[in-house]
């Protein structure tokens, strides 16, 4: 093990446990990735952009990419939790530029979970069972705050389970759309097809916001780094890995849902895959696409949900949140107010958000921390280590930097005065916290 200057280490002892390797930190990341975006955003997409849909992915693809060599640097730097925050912290000294990243994270996290709540309770669910929309999201809420506070290992694990059983589901769609497009059914033409009414440069753009929601979840491991061994190896492989798998996957699916089904169709509906797969006439039983598709969705609000945990916990170590988030249950090792906390405002947040608006929420809220990631990786380009850690070349985070700005100004208004709720709420919770540090100082020097 090596020291940096900070005095911390590449395998430094954390109160958390290291039990994640490459295939688990693949797995998390992966699963985190092909979630609820592809599986019922795809109709958002083409209701912006028509046929051509697999423009704003690979736009998505490119910016994701471009972000995620920054946090690869970062990650294998400094790797601690806490992610975007603590790069902050070392980047610029600003105790509360620090905290506004860290709880912008945390928000993200929260505000996905919610999302995919109410997307689980959506249509997927009332295609097996008709049961009222608010309890089933609460009820799921809780089954996974639960596994949560069971155990990162645990959580990680039923994560490698689901992202088997979800990927099944994208090939299954890949499958049935190949067997049309075989069978001389499908309609290739309208890969080149935009959405009328719409200009093809604006519908790119506006589509590619959704599309990035589909690619989220790459930043979310970086908080898991006092649990992954062997960070400096794990994280690049893991990393680069896993989107690239997402890429590959999300461009096929994106070809074959237009190849089976008009953009019309996709626009119209909120379970578009599943509508692909009837479609096709292959003889997928709907009901148990929709499992596979609850699935999904459920693995990426599990993870999510572990992120925002393990942020809050990150912040509370850097005495940046109450030193409660920090406290771990004993023999489980896993931070159990962080994860509770995270779980009330998950409830409560599904109760008063749809599915679309949560979802250009946390896009608009992650764009804000990868502009912070991008700015901190070229200052601390000068700080040296002398433990192994990847590099990305300037010239990465720069244009990481611009195409996050290009993808900000498609951002509506309600998600601006969102985001702008959140760093008010953020802001007093930072001044409540230093007043409470700063009584308990006044105390102890009594």
């Amino acid at each position: 093990m090596t020291k940096d200057p900070g005095g911390t280490t590449s395998e430094k002892q954390t109160g958390l446990k290291r039990a994640i390797g490459v295939p688990l930190l693949f797995a998390f990341i992966v699963g985190d990735t092909l979630g609820a975006g592809i599986y019922t955003l795809v109709g958002t997409m083409a209701a912006d952009v028509g046929g051509a849909i697999w423009i704003p992915l690979l736009i998505a693809l490119v910016v994701a990419l471009l972000t995620a060599a920054t946090y690869a640097e970062l990650i294998t730097k400094y790797p601690h939790a806490g992610g975007a925050a603590r790069y902050a912290d070392r980047a610029f000294g600003i105790p509360y530029v620090s905290f506004i990243v860290g709880f912008l994270m945390m928000a993200s996290g929260i505000t996905t979970a919610a999302a995919l709540a109410n997307a689980f309770a959506g249509d997927y669910l009332t295609a097996l069972i008709d049961v009222p929309a608010v309890p089933a999201a609460i009820v799921f809420i809780i089954l996974l705050t639960l596994i949560n506070l069971r155990g990162v290992r645990e959580s990680l694990a039923a994560n490698l389970i689901a992202s088997i059983i979800e990927v099944s589901g994208l090939v299954i769609v890949i499958v049935v759309a190949a067997v049309v497009l075989a069978s001389g059914n499908g309609e290739p033409s309208r890969l080149l097809e935009f959405a009328p009414d719409v200009p093809p440069l604006q519908g790119a753009f506006a589509a590619s916001i959704v599309a990035f929601f589909s690619f989220l979840g790459f930043e979310a491991a970086a908080n898991m780094a006092e649990e992954v061994r062997n960070p400096s190896k794990a994280y690049p492989r893991a990393l680069f890995g896993a989107i690239c798998t997402a890429g590959v996957v999300y461009l096929l699916i994106a070809l074959g849902a237009v190849i089976v089904l008009p953009p019309a169709d996709l626009a119209e509906s909120t379970g578009p895959l599943l509508e692909v797969v009837s479609a096709s006439g292959v003889g997928i039983p709907p009901g148990l696409f929709s499992i596979i598709a609850l699935i999904a969705i459920a693995n990426g609000a599990l993870l999510f949900m572990v992120m925002a945990s393990r942020v809050g916990y990150g912040l509370a170590e850097a005495e940046l949140l109450p030193r409660a988030f920090a406290r771990v249950l004993p023999g489980r090792r896993t931070p159990w107010v962080s994860i509770v906390v995270v779980s009330g405002l998950t409830i409560v947040l599904s109760l008063v958000g749809n599915v679309a608006t949560l979802a250009e929420t946390t896009v608009l809220l992650l764009l804000l921390v990868f502009l912070s990631a991008n700015i901190s990786v070229l200052v601390l380009k000068k700080d040296k280590v002398d433990h192994d850690h990847f590099s990305a070349p300037r010239f990465v985070p720069i244009l990481a930097i611009i195409a996050s700005i290009a993808l900000l100004t498609q951002q509506s208004g309600i998600t601006w005065l969102g985001a702008a709720g959140y760093a008010v709420v953020g802001s007093l919770l930072f001044l409540a916290a230093r007043a409470g540090r700063n009584h308990q100082k006044r105390v102890n020097a009594s």
